[in-house]
């Protein structure tokens, strides 16, 4: 492999995971007229086209994805020794990049990093919100923070947090228009906000759990949003039922504003955990920051 050949992957794969030239060239640190010719010239020497552009978009082709598909991988893991090299003094370095949504960023990420800055100055931290499901090898994230029941099984999964429980809730006014459902098949008879995943696309059901086993609801309303403030918000506002989570909803549930129902059908689940790899070696900055968020009963 000639020397030039590592740059102009690299430089493949950075309009490829980004889509875009623009965000490409803002990545590498380029000119976008340089990243443009860089990868021109790339696809002459190899005979063949790797992206195909349009006014609004760029995309792999089918050459460029099967590439695309083997360097995700191999650069995530030449990244990840770099940095374990980088990092052989007594303090921990580097960078670490981790996604995570919304809710465990603000209530357990961002309170941890205050302790964990302070005793490791020479760690930076870069936190991706996305309510999608991530693939954190072919994203080149370090670890992800999500629900231990979503982990993959390949994952070392660390508890950051206790085990979570849903909570139905809505209004007092909401229940004055309304009977409390008893079961959660009387959720039929109730205006329900839908929450749309961000991953697949189709909406939510509401899990919840009889004698022993998961009993799963669709349920049907006349909103349907994609992120959990919004569904707070709606509630709050009186727009119908929420499913959400009772550390969510534990300050509106003290106060009265919202009122809690079929919480015998909610047992507790696992909790918000952080997850990276098996198969891959934990780099002194991650190893700190996986015991400054270990949750400890």
């Amino acid at each position: 492999m000639r020397r030039d050949d590592l740059s102009d992957l690299a430089a493949f794969l950075a309009v490829a995971e980004e889509q875009s030239f623009t965000r490409g060239a803002i990545r590498l640190g380029l000119s976008q007229a340089t990243l443009s010719q860089t990868i021109s010239n790339f696809e002459q020497r190899l005979g063949y086209k790797l992206l195909a552009r349009t006014t609004r978009s760029v995309r792999t082709t089918e050459a460029g994805q099967r590439l695309l598909d083997k360097l995700q991988p191999a650069f995530a893991d030449i990244d990840a020794e770099m940095r374990m090299l980088a990092e052989t003094s007594d303090t921990p370095s580097g960078s670490i990049r981790l996604t995570t949504i919304l809710h465990p960023a603000l209530a357990m990420l961002l309170p941890a990093l205050t302790g964990f800055r302070l005793a490791y100055p020479r760690v930076r931290v870069e936190i991706f919100v996305d309510h999608a499901f991530v693939d954190i090898v072919a994203g080149g994230f370090d670890a992800g923070i999500r629900f231990g029941e979503q982990v993959e099984k390949d994952m070392v999964a660390v508890p950051i947090g206790p085990p979570s429980r849903a909570a139905v809730v809505a209004t007092p006014d909401y229940f004055d228009r309304y009977p409390k459902p008893k079961n959660p098949r009387d959720l039929v008879q109730h205006d329900c906000i839908n929450f749309r995943m961000a991953s697949a696309g189709n909406i939510f059901r509401w899990r919840f759990w009889e004698n022993g086993q998961p009993l799963d609801v669709k349920v049907d309303g006349a909103l349907t949003v994609n992120d959990g403030i919004v569904v707070e918000q709606a509630a709050l506002a009186g727009q119908g039922l929420a499913y959400m989570f009772e550390d969510q909803v534990e300050q509106h549930l003290r106060s009265g504003r919202l009122i809690r129902c079929l919480e015998d059908w909610c047992p507790p689940s696992p909790g918000y955990h952080l997850y990276y790899p098996a198969r891959r070696q934990r780099t002194p900055a991650l190893a700190a920051l996986v015991e400054a968020l270990r949750y400890r009963s």
